[in-house]
């Protein structure tokens, strides 16, 4: 003797199910049943689709800046690279003043403190201010911490006021 199948039995129920119903009722069933069935396809495929789109277009700004950061990191990372390893001599006041020396360039005033130097400069050119200062950026690490430049009568001749620091990057 073979089982009866789960799957007739099922069916069976349900159309003995079906048939004590009355017309009312089963337009009743067929109602709720489309809503039940709408509801579920709205759930599942509708409503988390148009829930990514929206955090996706509010993301989206968030994600190209986190995307621009990253490059820029990118390309400091490879300027990185090709520096020099090996630790910088100390700043101090005759290196600074080779260098500036170097240039053509006398500072008013230099004073060196710790890891700091401050330098006034009267009458001197933009140009070689601005080199000197990228030399010694590669170089031996100084970076500046403060500057403040005021413009001559004169093209390309300023005074200035520097602050510098030594640290590794």
């Amino acid at each position: 003797m073979s089982k009866p199948n789960p799957l007739n039995t099922l069916r069976a129920r349900a159309d003995a199910f079906w048939q004590v119903r009355t017309e009312q009722e089963r337009k009743l069933l067929r109602i709720g049943g489309i809503v039940v069935g709408l509801a579920l396809f709205y759930s599942i495929a509708i409503g988390p689709a148009m829930d990514g789109a929206a955090r996706l277009h509010k993301e989206l700004p968030q994600l190209h800046q986190q995307a621009a950061e990253m490059q820029v990191m990118a390309r400091e990372a490879q300027a990185l690279q090709g520096q020099n390893t090996i630790a910088p001599t100390p700043m101090t006041r005759e290196t600074l003043n080779a260098g500036l020396s170097a240039r053509g360039l006398n500072p008013q005033s230099l004073n060196v403190t710790g890891e700091y130097a401050k330098l006034q400069f009267n009458g001197a050119q933009y140009a070689g201010i601005v080199a000197w200062l990228d030399a010694i950026r590669t170089e031996s690490r100084i970076n500046v911490v403060d500057a403040s430049f005021t413009a001559q009568d004169a093209p390309g001749v300023v005074n200035a006021t520097l602050t510098l620091r030594q640290g590794v990057r």
